[in-house]
């Protein structure tokens, strides 16, 4: 069995090809917009809807019109019109769902950070350079050896650095884990997670952290001048200091997660979703008088940092991702009343969420996290039983120990 897997590294291109490589970018978001253009004024004037095979073979024909479109290749042209076309397949089926359509929009500068080659125009050579047709070489740091064949080439800006992704089509091999322990995670604020043993993974609050350094550049960015140079630089710093913060996130992500698949070999989570939770909350009407009633904006507003400072979706999806390699499984569970049950009689003990403490009349009086903990260990355990008595055939898996269910 096969699996795509991605490789980034970072390029050191010089200031020639620096220049080079932003004007490849820019000539593909000129690109993208203008077949958005195309197919909104071709459904706006005659309701046609426009193909993408109908709009790469326009390609030729703007190179004669746009010689400049002639130093690109020309897989890197096509498959930005792929990308518009996946924006509207993206849109349809949004549509079709009956959720939030949200029409594909024109890209600006800051949005639009990436060109690829999906299938040739690239080469790596033995000096730790790459080789991109119409580019150049350029130097790039290979922190790690590239594992099976190179489907796709990305290239892509962070802020005034580059980097090169490399998509490898990997053999996988079924991989046994070591250890038969399972564990119960609720992830929070307070902690970032707490286990089901009764251990607890901290919260770093890499946001919260930097927020004050954020701020002093957000204030020098506001008073610069709209199009100036240095509102540009300012700019740059204040996606520097972002960029930073999402990769000490990231950093701690990827070695959380890689602590837990080699530990247990069942890993139970509930099914979150942060951008639900993050929400603003709806507003409040007086029926009789018409006035706007306070409804706890500025408490959630704190709440909906907090939750996007934790990064709760990009830890598990980090997770379900490592545990495919290291042999360990990932179960999810519904987050449904985790924190309101007890672990030790099942009963309904009612809490707010200042409520730290859960303490049952059955006697069971434990840290709310670590009762939440044991309830969805519970839970994935149970949905696990569920699995292997639906299976018409026997499982050679090995037995699970309960006993972390205890902590």
């Amino acid at each position: 069995m096969s699996s795509l897997k991605a490789y980034k590294y970072k390029l050191y291109p010089n200031k020639q090809q620096a220049e080079t490589l932003q004007t490849v970018l820019e000539r593909c978001r000129e690109l993208y917009n203008a077949a958005v253009q195309e197919r909104r004024d071709a459904y706006r004037m005659s309701k046609a809807s426009i193909t993408y095979h109908r709009q790469a073979a326009q390609l030729p024909e703007i190179k004669e019109i746009r010689p400049e479109y002639n130093d690109i290749h020309s897989q890197v042209l096509q498959d930005v019109l792929r990308r518009v076309k996946k924006a509207y397949d993206d849109f349809f089926r949004r549509v079709k769902k009956g959720q939030t359509p949200g029409y594909p929009r024109f890209q600006g500068y800051g949005r639009y950070d990436s060109f690829t080659y999906p299938q040739s125009g690239f080469s790596l050579t033995e000096e730790s350079r790459v080789c991109l047709s119409k580019i150049g070489t350029i130097k790039v740091k290979m922190h790690r050896d590239l594992e099976g064949t190179i489907k796709t080439c990305t290239i892509k800006r962070e802020t005034n650095h580059w980097y090169i992704i490399f998509t490898c089509e990997v053999e996988q091999k079924i991989v046994y884990h070591p250890s038969e322990e399972v564990v119960g995670i609720d992830l929070g604020l307070l902690h970032f997670a707490t286990l089901s043993d009764g251990s607890t993974i901290q919260n770093p609050r890499h946001l919260r952290t930097n927020e004050h350094k954020l701020k002093k550049l957000q204030e020098a960015l506001s008073r610069k001048k709209r199009g100036s140079k240095r509102r540009r630089k300012a700019a740059q710093s204040v996606g520097k200091a972002h960029r930073h913060t999402r990769n000490q996130r990231k950093d701690f992500h990827h070695k959380e997660a890689r602590k837990l698949v080699t530990q247990y070999q069942i890993i139970v989570f509930e099914k979150l979703q942060p951008a639900n939770m993050s929400k603003r909350p709806k507003t409040k009407q007086d029926a009789e008088t018409g006035q706007y009633l306070p409804n706890g904006a500025s408490a959630k507003a704190g709440l909906n940092k907090s939750i996007l400072d934790a990064g709760w979706g990009q830890f598990q999806r980090i997770a379900v991702n490592k545990a495919e390699w290291a042999g360990s499984r990932i179960v999810f569970v519904s987050p449904k009343y985790t924190s309101q049950l007890c672990s030790g009689c099942g009963a309904i003990v009612q809490k707010d969420l200042e409520e730290r403490w859960h303490k049952c009349s059955c006697g069971c009086s434990l840290d709310r996290d670590h009762n939440a903990a044991l309830n969805i260990l519970r839970l994935g355990l149970q949905a696990l039983t569920k699995e292997s008595q639906a299976r018409t055939e026997p499982s050679e898996d090995a037995p699970l120990r309960s006993s972390a269910i205890h902590g």
